[in-house]
């Protein structure tokens, strides 16, 4: 069916888009000057623009658009480093262990939040108890103020640093070191030193907002906790849901309100492939996996995009 064919215009579309957003943001200061408007706008489009470059080197780390792994490996570097300002090698390192255990404790790095927060069936006990340090049978009240807002901004940044530093990975250091001398060199005119940390804050606490919102409602509302030892599908399918698809939410969560199938394309191939079909064919691929769930007596679960969202905090 020619499913793993990516489209050279759909990822050309979200590259220049995504560059268009970042001399949109700039024009915007330029023009208007570095009032509280114009910026508060400009941060919000880099936001966006941010987000969405998650998305694009998400599908670079999987090897979903040009057919040589090596030209998938360069463009992810240049899309994480220069746009983004963090190493392809660290988000590779984290992703695969989550897709290989979603949602499985010490496993999957994506639940493994602690001590700021506990995820799955210890966490209501640990804040009962008072065990570890924070009372997390109250965490909900405290997510938002810590959660959303500083993921990206504090936990990513300090994270990605340490990888780089620690296992030396020199030229990833230099690519996130490019895209932090375009943006303070491009704002800093603007507003000064004090200024342009500012406003980068503003975009990584905006951008983060995003993150959470969308990577996690497709898997923090399942089962988190210990390796059942399941087969890989019922694994999986235990661990993810999806989203109601429109053209608003397959562009805004960068499809990945299919995740199931994302998660579940190791099924549908053989083992050499791994997840590498292009986004855009996921709706294609949909019908043939909830026939597959249907069929093995599976939970193939589909929710409204709201809904996801407030699953979250329920």
């Amino acid at each position: 069916m020619k499913l793993f064919d990516a489209s050279p215009t759909f990822f050309a579309f979200l590259l220049g888009h995504i560059l268009a957003m970042e001399v949109l943001a700039w024009l915007l200061i330029y023009l208007l000057g570095p009032g509280w408007v114009p910026s508060a706008l400009a941060a919000f489009i880099l936001a966006i623009s941010q987000a969405q470059s998650w998305c694009l080197q998400h599908d670079l780390g999987h090897a979903s658009i040009f057919k040589k792994s090596r030209w998938n490996h360069v463009a992810q570097k240049f899309v994480m480093g220069q746009l983004k300002g963090f190493s392809a090698h660290w988000w590779n390192f984290r992703h695969f262990q989550h897709h290989a255990k979603p949602n499985i404790f010490h496993k999957d790095p994506d639940v493994t939040v602690a001590p700021v927060f506990l995820l799955g069936e210890s966490s209501v006990e640990y804040g009962k108890k008072k065990r570890r340090y924070l009372p997390y049978n109250q965490q909900h009240l405290y997510f938002f103020l810590i959660g959303p807002p500083l993921l990206t901004l504090v936990n990513f940044e300090v994270e990605n640093l340490a990888y780089m530093l620690v296992c030396m990975q020199w030229a990833d250091l230099l690519w996130a070191a490019s895209f932090y001398a375009r943006f303070f060199l491009s704002y800093f005119p603007f507003y000064g030193v004090p200024g342009v940390l500012l406003f980068f804050v503003a975009v990584r606490v905006l951008e983060s907002h995003w993150f959470v919102w969308i990577t996690q409602m497709n898997h923090i509302p399942k089962e988190i906790g210990h390796e059942k030892h399941r087969d890989w599908v019922s694994s999986q399918l235990a661990a993810t849901c999806n989203v109601e698809p429109s053209l608003f939410t397959n562009w805004f969560s960068g499809h990945l309100n299919f995740q199931i199938e994302h998660q579940c394309q190791h099924t549908l191939s053989t083992p050499s492939l791994f997840p590498r079909m292009p986004r855009h064919n996921y709706s294609r691929v949909a019908p043939l996996v909830k026939s597959l769930c249907a069929k093995h007596g599976l939970s193939y679960e589909v929710k409204p995009f709201l809904t996801a969202l407030v699953d979250i905090v329920r």
